[in-house]
């Protein structure tokens, strides 16, 4: 029986319909079950979570007291459990670096946008969210099954691991503005944690730069600042 997710459990799980089919979708082989609700309705949606199921040898198997358990939305009625798995970066691609994150819905979100503008390494460097918490997997929807990501011990470490490129740390207090630069074809993002930011040792570590914005704020939320800048660096690229 399922009980609240702890990161030392082997598994996590992905609440929700859509959540469980982008799971179903992208990662099967790492599909343990998933169960159902009473009350989900039968439809299309839920024909596809048992044809997935089906063709992948997953068992689908309805149990309300599951749900009691595990899910603190009223609305959910799947569930996908599944066992955590390593995807480490690909140290030749770009990457988004964290340094120590700390909220699970934000972190969620920014993986969301990271698929959306077309990255898909992303480093943290500890301590920082899970990337596992069932929080952040709904947060992103969906998107985390579409990213690599690792841990590192320190920016050093990370540093020492990656291929020739430009590095850009985020901060308020540098010279450089985004936007006013031409940017690199292979780059690494760097943002640090949500209340605290990148302290004052990162102004030695590769051209810092900061977002221009009105001085009526003190600074961009960290999944917004993410965003924008993602959208920067990529936006050569766009599709539409």
């Amino acid at each position: 029986m399922l009980d609240r997710y702890k990161k030392s459990d082997e598994t996590s799980y992905s609440l929700g319909t859509t959540l469980t089919i982008e799971l179903l979708i992208k990662k099967p082989d790492k599909v343990k079950m998933v169960y159902v609700h009473s009350k989900a309705i039968r439809n299309n949606t839920f024909n596809q979570i048992e044809v997935l199921c089906r063709d992948n040898a997953i068992p689908l198997v309805e149990n309300d007291k599951v749900f009691n358990k595990v899910s603190e939305k009223e609305n959910c009625y799947v569930i996908g459990v599944f066992y955590k798995y390593i995807a480490a970066i690909n140290n030749e691609n770009n990457h988004l670096v964290l340094v120590n994150p700390s909220n699970s819905g934000n972190l969620g979100t920014i993986l969301r946008s990271m698929v959306g503008f077309g990255l898909s390494d992303l480093a943290i460097i500890k301590p920082g969210s899970d990337v596992f918490d069932p929080k952040t997997l709904r947060a992103s929807m969906g998107a985390f099954f579409n990213i690599r990501f690792s841990y590192y011990s320190t920016i050093d470490d990370y540093l020492q691991t990656i291929s020739q490129r430009e590095v850009f740390p985020f901060m308020l207090e540098a010279r450089s503005c985004l936007g006013t630069f031409a940017y690199p074809e292979k780059y690494s993002l760097i943002f640090g944690n949500e209340a605290t930011g990148l302290d004052d040792s990162f102004s030695a570590i590769g051209n810092p730069v900061r977002i221009a914005h009105h001085h009526t704020i003190d600074s961009l939320s960290l999944p917004i600042a993410v965003s924008i800048a993602l959208y920067e660096f990529t936006k050569s690229k766009h599709i539409d």
